[in-house]
């Protein structure tokens, strides 16, 4: 199924884990750029499944530095971490059609089941893909030990290629990192069985992603080439959950004068520490191409 030909739906969704900087200015900016040149709508959802990052006081840093910012949103604001049993409900389809299996590994299990193994392949995070622990149905020797479940691959593959008749693709307006652009091959196996219901709160971004998006009907996905990748994994869980598929525009990221993207976790000056220094949010607009 595919959206392309409804009213565009375009949305920024960003998570409240911090306050929004420079990075976060750009995307939501540019986002709300496509929207106007399509004619279409600008959603604002809060991406906020991780309970223990995410706090309240971000959420309303984001509504301020956006009204800031000059952009607006229809209302009301989807909450992901208000729609958990929705994503339940997702993750029951993807056991019921069987790709997925529970893992019990621990951090230090998988470190150890490839450590050494230099020619170990590795995702495009630059992370080891996962080894394979527990995908033939093993057992802990503890019943009551907590996992994860875990995509099986190379099955949800062979389903969707049975199921389309082909191999799957996406439709990329943007780039990639690597120029990457058009009618893309999609290829899960660069993740490997990636984890799809965390232990601690029983989904993950990319399935809370896949469904919000098709819930809220959009047409338009816009973001970062960070999570270029990860739309490989999307567009499986699109086609197994029988949602819409949306077009994709990943754009450059905003890179500090070392080239480094910018980030939360490295503390990179905040919107909020702009405004507060004098800068206006028209010089922002003008410094990122908005103008």
């Amino acid at each position: 199924m595919s959206v392309r030909d409804k009213q565009p739906v375009f949305r920024f969704a960003p998570s409240p884990n911090g306050r929004l900087h420079l990075g976060h200015a750009y995307s939501a900016l540019f986002t709300a750029e496509q929207a106007r040149k399509a004619g279409g709508r600008l959603l604002l959802r809060i991406e906020d499944i991780d309970l223990l990052r995410c706090r309240s006081e971000f959420i309303d840093g984001i509504f301020e530095d956006l009204t800031w910012l000059g952009l607006s949103w229809e209302v009301p604001v989807r909450r992901q971490s208000e729609h958990f049993e929705t994503y339940r409900q997702a993750i029951s389809t993807l056991k019921n059609v069987g790709v997925l299996y529970p893992c019990y590994a621990t951090r230090a299990e998988i470190r150890a089941a490839v450590e050494g193994k230099a020619d170990h392949p590795r995702d495009p995070d630059g992370a080891p893909v996962y080894p394979g622990l527990y995908r033939s149905g093993e057992a802990p020797s503890d019943p009551e030990r907590p996992y994860a479940l875990r995509l099986n691959h190379a099955l949800a593959i062979k389903l969707v290629r049975k199921k389309l008749g082909g191999r799957p693709t996406f439709l990329e307006t943007g780039c990639g990192t690597s120029g990457e652009t058009g009618e893309l091959p999609v290829t899960p196996e660069i993740w490997g069985d990636v984890v799809l219901a965390r232990k601690d709160i029983g989904t993950s971004y990319h399935v809370s992603v896949v469904v919000d998006d098709a819930l809220q009907g959009i047409t338009h996905v816009t973001r970062g080439q960070d999570l270029f990748a990860a739309t490989h994994i999307h567009r499986v869980l699109q086609i197994l959950l029988d949602l819409p598929e949306p077009t994709y525009c990943h754009h450059p990221l905003i890179s500090d004068t070392a080239g480094r993207k910018l980030s939360k976790s490295s503390d990179d000056q905040s919107l909020a520490s702009l405004r507060e220094a004098g800068v206006t949010a028209g010089q922002i607009k003008h410094e990122l191409g908005f103008t």
